[in-house]
């Protein structure tokens, strides 16, 4: 009934037992060799990755924005300065409501819609890990408020940094241009290395110096608490200053080119002709660019958007205008070192001046005409019909070539970007803008610079400092720099000039007749009467509206957008000049009773140290001393002898038009009614 159990095997199950074991044993070591593997590689090998992630959630590196460098006028007033402020940033991983947040901070701190869209645009630009300021220049109450709430609001926090100012508010608008906020295209073209800025430069010298001016951002380690508030810093790179520029500026100069305009809108530059820099250089209206750091308003933007005398226009870059007369002295001195012309020969002015075949005439200021004219007399009283012979006779390719090498056609290079090259009358550039061919007659209105001609202020005056003292220099404003306060100014260097003309005696021929411009029977002499130095120049008017037939238009019967503009170009001394200068007056009528006027105010301001009526320099301080004032370097008793020597010039005037004349001694001039006549009326 009963089956018999087998009998164990226990040598059997032993063996099993043992492979059991064994395999057991051999899974343990194996794993056991894994784990200290693992932990090998994890203390070993990645020591330093995971200890740098651990220090990471420890220690912060908070990017430290470098002071922007400052710039200087020429005597060291401050022009472009940076003041200590508080900005309000907002990190947005570390906030969990965002829109609620916003709502609360708006409960204490004054923010615009124009301040959430403007944060809303750059959230969008930046990761979610770095700030994005929400409001410029927090106020002490703000955040008197936000300190009692702050708790209430992590990833917002209040930091330090410096802003912008510009002292002199709109006087240098157009020279210092103006830093704004970073946008979304500024930080691609700055990269990540320099996304902590907020603020970059949008234009003038604070855009073409901008690489120099910001400086390089640093670094330092914070650390951090398990909120990730700060608890100290531990480590830091320093940052570095951004360069300080010195100007050729100067800022007493600037206010008295300002002041000599009143209210008339133009452009206006003065250089030294010896160096090419920039002694004041105005665009009128102007702006003020501390409107532009902080995020100008909706409503100021429209203000200026909207005015019909667009302010932040730049004239001075930008604004082409036909040179009128004021190109005559360079067509002169072109058909001069042509061999076309030599400084004796003579035309026959009769008033008009016809083509061949052609029954429109081209008309000379005077309408009963000038007489025989020679080179001199045409740039003193502007001898239209001189002009249109000798444009006829040059041939537009060699009035094209020779108006080119002076400069006219290409931009000067001046430290400002956005410079246009104007345009130099040609058949090419005539069928380019007009589609149209050349006719014998543009060449006539091109050699009065009327027709196709567009020349910027600049080409002027760098044109007229060649003029003065025999080379053409590049206009420049910055002249030096320095890597902060420890370090010292250093010369910026400058490219050599080059000669105007090969042949100094055409030169003096053109100056000459610069000089007789400014004396009695020349189109300036008003302007130059009882002056104690003598001036040279040259007057103009480019017309906006073309005459009908032979027609003259009266300027003032004019709306003010088509008057002409009223042109002066000249340089003082005559005999050693130190100060060139070109101008133009929107809508003025004549170069002889608006532009050259402003042009006198100018010259005294700088030679004799006479501000305008009304205007007190800025301080005791001056940088140069001409006729015992202003005008020339103080440590050099060569010029300081010449300037004193100027102040007789008038007594001396080796050259007029006609018969020699003496001129009144400055000392005691007579009444305007007791000087002779011009010949002629307003001249162009």
């Amino acid at each position: 009934m009963y089956r018999r159990r087998p009998s164990k095997n226990l040598h059997a199950e032993t063996e099993q037992f043992r492979r059991r074991a064994a395999l057991g044993f051999a899974g343990v070591l194996l794993t056991l060799g894994f784990l200290g593997g693992w932990y090998f590689k994890l203390q070993v090998l990645d020591h330093e990755i995971y200890a740098t992630r651990s220090e990471a959630n420890r220690i912060k590196a908070r990017p430290v924005v470098p002071g922007r460098g400052l710039i200087y006028d020429r005597n060291g007033r401050l022009l472009a300065e940076n003041v200590p402020a508080f900005r309000l940033d907002v990190t947005p991983d570390k906030v969990q409501d965002m829109e609620a947040t916003l709502a609360g901070l708006q409960k204490i701190f004054a923010l615009s819609d124009e301040d959430i869209e403007r944060f809303r645009q750059s959230r969008k630009a930046r990761r979610s890990f770095m700030p994005v300021t929400l409001k410029l220049r927090v106020s002490d109450e703000e955040m008197a408020r936000f300190a009692v709430d702050r708790w209430r609001f992590p990833g917002v926090e209040l930091e330090p940094y410096l802003t912008r100012r510009y002292p002199y508010g709109d006087l240098f608008g157009h020279i210092i241009g103006y830093v704004g906020r970073v946008d979304d295209k500024d930080l691609e073209e700055l990269g990540e290395g320099n996304a902590a800025l907020s603020h970059i430069g949008k234009s003038g010298l604070e855009r073409f110096y901008e690489a120099q001016l910001r400086g390089k951002i640093g670094y330092e380690q914070v650390e951090t608490n398990v909120q990730g508030r700060a608890i100290r810093t531990i480590g830091r790179v320093p940052a570095q200053s951004g360069t300080d520029l010195r100007l050729s500026i100067d800022a007493d100069l600037q206010r008295a080119m300002v002041a000599a305009f009143g209210e008339q809108e133009g452009s206006a530059v003065a250089i030294d002709p010896r160096t090419g820099e920039i002694l004041a250089m105005v665009s009128l209206p102007s702006y003020d660019p501390n409107l532009f750091v902080n995020g100008i308003s909706h409503a100021d933007f429209k203000r200026l958007n909207e005015n019909p005398s667009r302010p932040q226009f730049n004239r001075l870059v930008l604004g082409g205008v036909a040179p009128g007369s004021t190109i005559k002295p360079f067509v002169g001195l072109a058909g001069l070192d042509s061999g076309v012309r030599r400084p004796e020969d003579k035309i026959l002015s009769r008033g008009m001046f016809y083509l061949p075949g052609v029954s429109r005439g081209w008309g000379d200021a005077n309408r009963g005409g000038h007489g025989w004219t020679d080179l001199r007399k045409s740039i003193a009283q502007s001898v239209n019909t001189y002009y249109y012979q000798l444009g006829i006779d040059l041939g537009i390719e060699r009035f094209d070539q020779y108006l080119g090498s002076y400069g006219f056609g290409q931009h000067t290079g001046i430290d400002l970007a956005g410079e246009i090259d104007g345009i130099l009358p040609s058949p090419q550039a005539k069928l380019k803008a007009r589609k149209e061919r050349w006719y014998p007659g543009d060449t006539v209105n091109a050699s009065i610079g009327q027709g196709l001609w567009k020349v910027t202020p600049l080409q002027l005056v760098r044109g007229i400092g060649g003029l003065a003292s025999g080379q053409l220099r590049r206009p420049h404003l910055v002249t030096e720099q320095r890597a902060g306060f420890d370090h010292d100014w250093a010369p910026l260097p400058q490219p050599a000039g080059k000669p105007i003309t090969p042949n100094p005696a055409n030169l003096q021929a053109v100056r000459e007749g610069m000089m007789a411009t400014m004396q009695p029977g020349g189109s300036g002499w008003r302007v130059a009467a009882g002056a104690q130095y003598r001036m040279a120049g040259k007057t103009g008017t480019a017309q906006v509206v073309s005459r009908k037939g032979t027609a003259a238009v009266n300027p003032k019967s004019l709306p003010m957008h088509l008057r002409h503009r009223a042109l002066f170009v000249g340089f003082a001394p005559a005999e050693d000049p130190v100060i060139a200068i070109a101008i133009a007056v929107e809508g003025g009528g004549y170069g002889g009773s608006a532009a050259a006027p402003i042009a006198r105010k100018v010259f005294d301001a700088w030679l004799l140290g006479e501000m305008p009526e009304g205007l007190q320099p800025l301080d005791a301080e001056r940088g140069t001393v001409a006729l015992g004032v202003t005008g020339f370097d103080t440590e050099d008793p060569a010029l300081l002898a010449r300037g004193e020597q100027a102040a007789l010039a008038l007594e001396e005037l080796p050259f007029l038009v006609g018969a020699p004349v003496a001129p009144p001694s400055p000392q005691t001039p007579p009444p305007p009614a007791a000087l002779p006549a011009p010949a002629t009326g307003e001249r162009r």
